[in-house]
């Protein structure tokens, strides 16, 4: 496995930090061509008369494919639509595929993800935006960072894996042509054979080791209409494992001479160790040392307490006397910083995202609307705790982690445990819940400051749910102000809207690269500036206000909070106009028909709601992805009661429409928790929420029927992972007004 050398993380650091301060880079480097994503640094390790054909693909003697995979499984099913995309184009059977994890390598690389970053409106075409894209995609090949996140595994990989898949296919037919002196036209591939008209057929098994080194020529991509096995239904690859107990993830590892790590983290935001009194419980049973993590990462500090078992660590740890400083947070509480926000909102215009149209179309207004809409912080919460487990022995590291950023964990490895990037190999495992937890790289630079004082032996550091809870990095409160114009006859002449939250990408950029985040994050205002609807005049406007609250990427990020913000006060004009709200969306969507067959088709599925329930829409585009959902709603004893959700959504290709379904399904689930239940609150610096008690989940009795529909399309394929979990807030908010009259502006939904 390959790693990247120090002079190529300063390199890296270069690019992130010109795309984070200006977003762009040097103009003849931005001429040169793009860093091609068919052959890796270093060649792939074989064995066992394996052939690589290229950086993806390697063909067994027993004929099998063995694919490298950069992403991880963490449930959405990238074990099986990527291998779909190889199989298909190399005309193998799915289950000729067997999938090993990618080495850390630049072609490997998320590109799809940097470029979704851009702050540009979905609409807004031009020569900026695609300069701007070029070299950020241009940056994002040279970066190499591998991750798993933005919904955009498949997005990413479309080209690349099928690219990979055709162009093994072409070595192996110009092969075989080769050596039966026949044209290459007159040769077919079917299940991992090709075959000529004379009825002569050779193995891609038989015919790799003559195929490699060679430069593949005619090399075509298929036509949708010619996809096989693309766009079917196929059963998770990864199903079997996950039922009888064989998958491994993180908290599954288990080296020879494992210790544990529990750990004790200052519960003040930001707070610093003073003092840990380790002698108090180094004769405790089990007990091999205490170690202080402090600086290991930025903002970092703590102490844990190494044991033979994880319990003993626990119970240790519990024990162990330790002093705290607040580090001045001691006053911090939520409604302090959501007064701050408003003050802010008050006295600051922020950064405009996005303004069309003429301003002065408000003057001859016969009505106007304003809102104000507030959303609270959010933990992660994944079933998974948080987890890590390192060997730091002879100068070199060993991870196992369930990482969504193995190459940032590998970074973070060799600069916690001062030692050279390729002496870090990183083993990925099955995911128990992501969300974008795991993007963050702490739980691995705690883990090896730890390993480093174990005399060699691997430690698994194992957080508690209340760790868990209390030290994420959280979705960001904001505040959303909206104003708006009608004529007359009901039409929306101007349509304002200005946010206010932390940036997330900023303390990301801080606490992962250490630089400085600067510059417009769209992750504060998108799903907000980039709606499709057709306001005559529209500003949307975002002001960041930072906070000692750690913040990061939590499902949908931005979209989460602003698809709410959005599609509930589009129901406040549409009620305003005295209109129905599914026909007022669509007059404001007259050019874009997309949408309205994603609405129309929602709604139709919908029909009507039983008695003594109603129906509340919703519309929101998020990670390239259109989803309307409908959700039936009634009211149980002053409890908001979802029966049913209908989600209709246009994706692009969809690449197994059986994944689709899932993710759907478990966007509705997870976004009808945090509507519902999800709140962080934070009073004396300390985060309140401590496990699923008070910070609860849906619970199987409480969960709606789910019921998908896919649009048809042979668009390449956008975001599954996070679209369904947007529109599902204001959908049952929607629902509820129209059952109580009642509009519900703040989250969770409370009556």
């Amino acid at each position: 496995m390959k790693f990247s050398t120090p002079e190529k993380k300063s390199r890296r650091r270069f690019l992130l930090g010109g795309l984070a301060a200006t977003g762009a880079l040097i103009v003849g480097w931005g001429f040169m061509p793009a860093r091609p994503r068919l052959n890796a640094d270093e060649p792939i390790p074989t064995e066992n008369g394996e052939v690589a054909l290229n950086g993806w693909i390697r063909i067994a003697s027993d004929g099998s494919v063995l694919l490298a995979v950069p992403q991880s499984e963490m449930g959405q099913g990238v074990f099986t639509a990527l291998p779909m995309l190889v199989a298909e184009e190399l005309d193998v059977s799915l289950g000729m595929v067997r999938i090993e994890q990618a080495p850390i390598d630049k072609i490997f690389g998320n590109v799809a993800v940097l470029q979704d970053g851009l702050p540009f409106h979905p609409d807004g075409g031009g020569t900026l935006k695609e300069i701007a894209r070029w070299l950020t995609g241009k940056a994002g090949r040279e970066l190499g960072l591998m991750i798993t996140g933005g919904s955009s595994s498949v997005k990413d990989l479309w080209l690349p894996m099928r690219e990979a898949g055709a162009a093994a296919r072409a070595m192996l037919v110009a092969a075989a042509a080769k050596e039966w002196g026949v044209p290459v036209a007159e040769c077919r591939t079917a299940d991992g054979v090709v075959n000529h008209v004379s009825g002569k057929r050779a193995a891609y098994a038989d015919l790799a080791g003559k195929a490699v080194g060679s430069a593949p020529r005619d090399i075509r991509l298929k036509k949708p209409g010619d996809f096989k096995l693309i766009g079917t239904a196929q059963p998770r690859r990864d199903a079997r494992e996950k039922v009888n107990g064989g998958a491994v993830f993180g908290l599954d590892v288990r080296p020879p001479g494992t210790l544990y790590a529990a750990v004790r983290m200052c519960p003040v935001i930001g707070g610093t160790i003073l003092h840990a009194d380790g002698d108090k419980v180094t004769a405790m049973p089990g007990v091999v040392r205490v170690v202080d993590f402090s600086g290991a990462a930025a903002g970092m500090a703590g102490v844990a307490v190494l044991a033979r078992s994880w319990w003993q660590a626990k119970l240790a740890a519990a024990a162990l006397p330790v002093t705290w400083s607040d580090a001045g947070n001691a006053k911090l509480s939520s409604e302090a910083i959501f007064r701050e926000l408003a003050e802010r909102l008050d006295r600051e215009s922020g950064h405009t995202y996005y303004h069309a149209g003429d301003p002065d179309l408000a003057r001859d207004a016969a009505s106007t609307v304003e809102a104000e809409y507030r959303a609270p912080f959010l933990a992660h919460a994944t079933m998974e705790p948080v987890n890590c487990t390192a060997q730091v022995s002879d100068g070199k590291v060993t991870l196992w982690a369930s990482t969504q950023v193995p190459s940032i964990a590998a970074d973070v490895a060799a600069r916690v445990a001062g030692v050279r990037h390729e002496n870090v190999k990183v083993h990925v495992t099955y995911i128990g819940g992501g969300f974008g937890r795991r993007l963050e790289v702490d739980m691995v630079a705690q883990a090896v400051a730890i390993a480093k004082q174990a005399d060699g032996a691997p430690v698994q550091v194992i957080w508690s749910r209340e760790d868990d809870m209390t030290h994420d990095f959280y979705r960001p409160a904001a505040l959303a102000r909206f104003s708006a114009a009608l004529d007359a006859s009901g039409r929306v002449r101007s349509y304002r809207n200005k946010l206010a939250s932390g940036a997330i990408t900023h303390q990301v950029m801080e606490r992962t690269f250490g630089l400085i985040g600067a510059g417009p994050d769209k992750t504060t205002a998108e799903g907000a500036y980039d709606l499709p609807y057709e306001f005559p005049y529209q500003h949307i406007a975002h002001v960041s206000v930072p906070t000692p609250v750690p913040i990061g990427y939590w499902r949908s990020v931005g979209h989460s909070h602003n698809a709410f913000f959005k599609e509930s006060f589009i129901d406040e004009l549409a009620h305003a106009a005295a209109k129905d709200p599914v026909e007022f969306r669509r007059e404001l969507l007259k050019r874009h028909p997309r949408h309205v067959a994603v609405l129309d088709e929602a709604v139709s599925r919908a029909g009507r709601p039983a008695p003594g329930r109603a129906h509340g829409v919703a519309l929101h585009q998020s990670f390239g992805s259109i989803v309307a959902e409908v959700a039936e709603v009634s009211i149980e004893a002053s409890e908001i009661r979802v029966h049913k959700v209908i989600c209709a959504i246009d994706c692009g290709m969809a690449v197994n429409p059986n994944i689709v379904a899932q993710q759907m399904e478990s966007g509705v689930i997870f976004g009808l928790s945090a509507a519902l239940f999800g709140e962080i609150t934070i009073a004396d610096g300390k985060v309140e929420q401590q496990n699923f008690h008070d910070y609860p989940v849906l619970r199987m009795d409480r969960a709606p029927t789910v019921e998908t529909v896919i649009i048809g399309s042979a668009e390449p394929p956008e975001g599954v992972g996070e679209p369904g979990t947007p529109p599902i807030a204001p959908a049952v908010a929607n629902a509820v007004f129209q059952l109580t009259g009642t509009r519900l502006r703040s989250l969770p939904l409370r009556l």
